[in-house]
């Protein structure tokens, strides 16, 4: 006979998977969440310590991190290689979820979260230091009905897409 695992772990896996939210309950799970709302979105295929160092401080810019995954066929036409992701979106929706940085998960199936981030008029917008924030059409959405986005230092040295390579290499 099987043990039953203890209710705290039960519990703690109820509070992870309802980080993750469909695209189309967002708003009413955005409404219960404390402002000013920060977003910001990626693949984050192998998460490692520049993408945890960029969340934790996109978090500390506002009361509530949003993060918005690309799905995978989204990521696959991101060009970073036939076998991309490596991860499937709900496992990288759940590591996400895990994130204590993280208020919210979610996903977008387009080349951009463009349409996403006009639905919901996140109050900051953040990118990592690789993007120009000014070539960016969220930015001027962004902008437009008031919110701010800014690029965060990008972490040097950390890349899933050179990790990758890395380990293929052995």
């Amino acid at each position: 006979m099987r043990n039953k695992p203890p209710i705290s772990a039960v519990s703690g896996i109820a509070a992870l998977t309802d980080k993750i939210c469909a695209p189309a309950q967002l708003l009413a799970r955005l409404a219960q969440l404390p402002r000013p709302l920060v977003f910001t979105n990626g693949v984050f295929d192998v998460l490692h310590r520049g993408h945890v160092l960029y969340l934790a401080q996109a978090r500390a810019l506002g009361a509530s991190l949003l993060v918005a995954l690309n799905t995978d066929a989204s990521a696959r036409r991101l060009g970073k290689g036939p076998d991309r992701p490596l991860n499937n979106e709900a496992d990288r929706a759940l590591v996400m979820a895990a994130l204590a940085a993280t208020s919210l998960v979610t996903w977008f199936d387009e080349d951009t979260p463009l349409a996403l981030i006009t639905q919901i008029k996140p109050d900051i917008l953040v990118k990592g230091g690789d993007y120009d924030m000014s070539k960016l059409a969220e930015t001027q959405v962004v902008q437009a009905y008031g919110g701010r986005a800014l690029a965060l230092p990008f972490v040097d040295g950390y890349s899933t897409t050179a990790l990758v390579r890395k380990i293929r290499q052995g």
